[in-house]
């Protein structure tokens, strides 16, 4: 292939690029702005630079003014390193999240020195090449091996594109350096034309390593922000547990509280299960005569003699005021009645100078039977022994 047909496929590739890039440019900006996620934002940024360095070229090469190939040289260098540096943020951002590889200050400073030094120091496109991709493949495939040592899930794309990209431009760098070497004839002469043929062709390689650092940017988001959306379900859900725990509880006593009774009900129903309904003696009296702290403090230590005497699978519930209902599933009416026993003695020794006697009514929910029938024989045996206390 002679020099005219490398240019022309040269200019080819590099329009094929130019469009491919304005085009990525275009989708982050949109994404980051529809998606005000940091990632994106550094890689909309990113790709915007990688733009506005290939654009440079393209006028060069349209203008072919070597004037001008001092600030050509500036701004693509420039551009191509604020590209590799801001993907390298991105990606960064995204498995640490919070986290920063530079600020914004230290990177300009560097970029300016590199690029005036390049302006200066880069006198035609060979130098330019071997130094850039060079830069640019170090970089690259540094970054690679960073997020595959993070071990973060979901980049395995973006780290495939990203290493794919930097073999790419190291191996640029290696065709531009055999350029620089023609002169000389050495062994690697062989090699010349192949490499002038590859660096002709060389954007259209980039666009499509480029394209597979899209696809894994785009992955990586989608699985962060599946990674963020069941996080948030999760919250919601233990969120919602707390309130219906809440809700269920009754805050001064620690008991059920009775808008949670049919779902008991509808536990122990197929099973069947004993029912006792406690009512306190005499609580009004107390409230009259020792004030209402009194009273709520009778009502906390029967709750918790209750609690303490029956057992932890037992369903203790404020059924309302000073009334208290025990379902108790498997219990026998000679054990209902030991712990009944054993709950009198536990309110004797913590009631102190008040006494917080109590009346109970004990009824058999049967396997399959009606709850609210048998909550109403419990609370009638309930009555008719609070009439024989009285």
């Amino acid at each position: 292939m002679d020099e005219t047909q490398q240019l022309l496929l040269w200019r080819w590739s590099t329009v094929v690029q130019l469009t491919s890039l304005a085009m990525v440019s275009a989708f982050f900006a949109l994404l980051a702005h529809a998606n005000p996620r940091p990632g994106l934002r550094w890689w909309a940024r990113a790709w915007t630079a990688n733009l506005v360095a290939l654009a440079a070229t393209t006028v060069y090469w349209m203008a072919q003014s070597d004037a001008a190939f001092p600030f050509v040289a500036a701004t693509y260098v420039a551009g191509k390193t604020v590209f590799t540096a801001l993907l390298a943020q991105g990606a960064w951002s995204i498995v640490r999240p919070g986290n920063r590889l530079f600020t914004t200050r230290s990177l300009a400073i560097a970029v300016v020195v590199y690029a005036v030094t390049a302006a200066i120091f880069l006198r035609d496109i060979t130098a330019v090449g071997i130094g850039q991709h060079s830069l640019i493949g170090v970089l690259m495939i540094a970054l690679a091996v960073a997020l595959w040592r993070s071990g973060a899930d979901g980049v395995t794309w973006l780290i495939g594109g990203i290493a794919v990209r930097g073999v790419l431009a190291l191996a640029e760098a290696g065709a531009y350096l055999l350029q620089w070497q023609r002169p000389w004839r050495d062994a690697a002469a062989a090699l010349v034309e192949p490499a002038a043929t590859f660096l002709a062709t060389s954007s259209s390689f980039d666009t499509g390593a480029e394209w597979l650092i899209v696809l894994g940017s785009v992955l990586a988001v989608s699985e962060r922000g599946r990674r963020a959306l069941e996080a948030s379900h999760h919250r919601l859900e233990v969120a919602q547990d707390v309130l219906r725990l809440l809700a269920d509880r009754d805050p001064l006593t620690g008991s059920i509280n009775r808008r949670a009774l049919r779902d008991i009900f509808n536990e122990v129903q197929t099973s069947g299960a004993m029912l006792l309904f406690f009512d306190l003696d005499g609580f009004k009296q107390i409230n009259d005569e020792h004030g209402h702290a009194a009273g709520d403090d009778c009502l906390r230590i029967f709750a918790n003699a209750l609690t303490e005497s029956f057992r932890p699978d037992d369903k203790v519930v404020r059924y309302g005021g000073d009334e208290f209902l025990v379902i108790a599933r498997g219990l026998d009416a000679e054990a209902a009645r030991t712990r009944i026993e054993d709950l009198t003695e536990r309110v004797k020794r913590n009631a102190g100078p008040i006494w917080c006697g109590f009346s109970v009514g004990i009824s058999e929910l049967e396997p399959g039977g009606e709850p609210d029938v048998a909550l109403q024989i419990a609370d009638q045996n309930m009555y008719k022994a609070k009439s024989r206390v009285r």
